[in-house]
């Protein structure tokens, strides 16, 4: 872990601990560009850490305090995701696949960041899942299903379930956002081979994730 601290951050607001940790990717061709905006105080965005492509990690937000990488956005009908998540950026243009050293680093970090915060696997969310209107990272290149195998992140591998789509959407946690930006973001996270309309693969798959989900968030902790 290299420390390279960051001024864009502040306190968590209402002693607010975090529930989440949001996955991005930086949109940038390297970690020297990410840290430089991450760490321009003009550019008013930050985030806890950094995962370069060949697995550096970078620390620039201390876990207690409040990084602003989540912006606009909600999940499970909580607002403020920054005071509530640990945000970690992937250095990777939205274009690539995310090599198996980052991916590795990733899976290194997360088991430590989720035991001091009891967070469990339905908390690793990507950005587009809770600003599904704004965002689309990490995109459908992302790798979730090899992340929940290393039990870092939900990945339900039925496809069968019945259910209203929207309503499916809203037991996982996606906020309000327009059909189309929902759709994409929950195929961009669950189903990245879909295309098109909806349709009743899409239906199915939700039902069977909101189930799941369902299931998480009544475990014990």
């Amino acid at each position: 872990m290299i420390w390279h601290p960051s001024p864009n951050f502040g306190p968590r607001r209402d002693g607010l601990r975090p529930r989440f940790i949001v996955l991005h990717y930086t949109a940038m061709g390297s970690a020297a560009e990410a840290l430089a905006r991450l760490c321009d105080p003009s550019a008013e965005v930050s985030a806890h850490y950094l995962i370069d492509r060949d697995g550096t990690c970078f620390q620039m937000v201390d876990e207690e305090m409040r990084a602003w990488h989540a912006g606009a956005g909600a999940w499970a009908g909580l607002e403020d995701i920054n005071s509530r998540s640990v945000g970690i950026e992937l250095v990777n243009t939205g274009a690539e696949p995310f090599p198996w050293p980052q991916m590795r680093a990733l899976e290194g970090l997360l088991p430590g960041i989720m035991a001091r915060w009891s967070i469990g696997p339905e908390g690793v969310i990507g950005h587009s899942d809770m600003s599904p209107a704004r965002k689309q990272d990490p995109g459908p290149r992302f790798d979730w299903r090899a992340l929940a195998r290393a039990g870092h992140a939900l990945w339900p591998e039925g496809q069968g379930g019945e259910g209203d789509f929207g309503s499916s959407l809203d037991r996982i946690g996606y906020p309000p956002a327009p059909p189309e930006d929902r759709l994409a973001a929950f195929r961009a996270r669950f189903r990245p081979e879909g295309a098109g309309p909806l349709c009743e693969k899409d239906t199915r798959r939700a039902a069977c994730v909101a189930q799941a989900y369902d299931t998480n968030r009544r475990a014990p902790a």
